[in-house]
């Protein structure tokens, strides 16, 4: 921790807030992307991107689960969605899962979550669009096509929200899937086959 504190108090130091570039993110921001990715501390998406500060407006949980819309009782998951679409107006969203996603590898392997129920009741939410592939006989599907099905379905769900519904009809919001390798860096983007792959740079 103390690594943590010791970078934090020298930040202002290290980015040189002096340049200005950083002090016209005061002004308000205008992310080009909504990004919705896993919590998980190895998928960082300004990292992967390349993005600078307030470029990308942020939405991260465990296994990059969309909530129905209609989901009783408030959720942060739908306001961000929300602001974003209607209030800072992004053009874009990605989907992203990774692999060796310990949310999407629970749900494969049925680990029994009794001691965590908050994990459980969330990863609830994703399990019914997974138990097709689950289910399959007579091989069990592999993790990364879970996570990859996982994906699909997350985009499914925010398509069902009636601000993302609206702009993608309008022509004013693309929806994007991506699939991102810890152990190689690479981004496997969702084809309109519904295939992942891997496009040159």
């Amino acid at each position: 921790m103390q690594a943590f504190l010791d970078r934090a108090r020298s930040f202002e130091r290290r980015v040189g807030f002096e340049s200005g570039e950083y002090r016209k993110l005061a002004d308000g921001q205008s992310p080009e992307v909504l990004f919705i990715t896993c919590s998980d501390s190895r998928v960082i998406p300004a990292l992967i991107t390349g993005a600078r500060p307030g470029e990308i407006f942020e939405l991260r949980n465990a296994g990059n689960i969309v909530p129905p819309h209609d989901k009783q009782g408030p959720s942060g998951e739908a306001a961000t969605i929300e602001y974003a679409l209607e209030v800072l107006g992004v053009q874009d969203v990605v989907v992203c899962g990774h692999s060796h996603c310990g949310a999407m590898g629970a749900i494969t392997s049925g680990d029994d979550l009794s001691t965590l129920p908050g994990v459980a009741a969330w990863l609830g939410l994703a399990r019914p669009g997974l138990a097709p592939a689950l289910e399959a006989v007579p091989s069990r599907p592999s993790l990364p096509d879970v996570t990859q099905l996982n994906v699909v379905n997350q985009l499914a769900e925010l398509g069902s929200y009636p601000v993302a519904r609206r702009r993608v009809d309008e022509g004013r919001l693309r929806l994007h899937g991506w699939y991102y390798e810890v152990h190689t860096g690479k981004v496997h983007e969702l084809d309109t086959d519904g295939a992942f792959r891997v496009h040159a740079a």
